[in-house]
């Protein structure tokens, strides 16, 4: 009777121990499976375009234009801030595209091609203390432009207001406005391109 009772106990305590490491192990499935799911920002490069305004005449009338092919690795994170946040990028300088094959054309060979290492635009996003900006690298220079932000849902909207001095590219920009001086002339008959360009990032965070 003795030795049954033994038997019985064992078995017992043998079920409750397989129980308790099946339930062990669905919990460590279901946070491993948490945990995954918590990464559901994706940035892609498929889903991100760059927009960029560029300004002549005295009356600084917009010129719009955009880069067809922007190169990064998928970045996600549990927020949009972490999903952007150190996404490195970089933009072929041959995606220049304005609906116009003159302009482009200009564009490359007289702005870019009078830079140092202009076969692509380099960046990186950044995120320091809740403010983004964009730290860029052309024509040898590495300068930071401040980004202002807006996001709807999984859609984020950046843009800023690039200085060309501050990468050292006011004499591309007047090699850009020798070639095209009659075409920036208004109405006062002066031609002038001006020094700043306006920069705008759209993309849609999808999920993981």
């Amino acid at each position: 009777m003795k030795k049954l009772s033994i038997l019985l106990f064992t078995l017992a305590l043998t079920a409750y121990s397989c129980k308790n490491d099946k339930k062990e192990s669905t919990e460590t499935e279901t946070a491993t499976a948490v945990t995954a799911n918590a990464n559901n920002f994706v940035v892609k490069p498929e889903g991100t375009t760059v927009k960029w305004t560029a300004y002549k005449t005295t009356a600084k009338k917009g010129v719009g234009g955009e880069f067809t092919t922007l190169k990064f690795n998928e970045k996600s994170g549990t927020s949009p801030q972490d999903a952007l946040n150190n996404l490195n990028f970089s933009i072929p300088i041959s995606s220049v595209f304005t609906k116009n094959d003159s302009r482009d054309n200009k564009i490359k060979t007289f702005f870019f091609g009078k830079m140092l290492d202009t076969d692509f635009i380099k960046g990186t996003i950044k995120v320091v203390n809740g403010a983004y900006l964009a730290s860029i690298t052309m024509n040898g220079e590495t300068k930071n432009l401040p980004l202002n932000v807006e996001i709807n849902g999984r859609r984020v909207k950046l843009n800023g207001t690039m200085n060309l001095k501050y990468w050292n590219a006011l004499d591309a920009l007047a090699s850009l406005n020798k070639v095209c001086y009659d075409l920036h002339k208004g109405a006062d008959g002066v031609s002038k391109t001006w020094e700043d360009v306006s920069i705008e990032i759209n993309t849609f965070l999808r999920k993981s």
